[in-house]
């Protein structure tokens, strides 16, 4: 077997935001996590509100996608005005 060929394995440290922390077996020494399964809203059964808001109207509006559903809702309105003032 080659020499040096492997990297080096530590215990390493992992860091939640939340402040929870636990140790591992990793190449790295320390790894820092934005969220965790003790503060994850799947696993918590708890609302996290997270600043993603608006990221899909904004890419629609830069590439002027109409969404699909509106555009059908739209039709189906239009339909039921004609039909009414029949």
């Amino acid at each position: 077997m080659k020499k040096d060929l492997h990297p080096e394995y530590h215990q390493a440290k992992i860091i939640c935001a939340c402040g929870n922390s636990w140790t591992v077996g990793s190449t790295k020494e320390e790894i820092h996590l934005d969220i965790c399964s003790a503060c994850h809203p799947f696993f918590t059964g708890k609302q996290k509100i997270v600043d993603t808001a608006g990221r899909v109207e904004k890419f629609r509006r830069k590439y002027g996608i109409k969404d699909k559903t509106s555009e059908a809702m739209g039709k189906k309105e239009k339909k039921a005005k004609e039909t009414d003032k029949k």
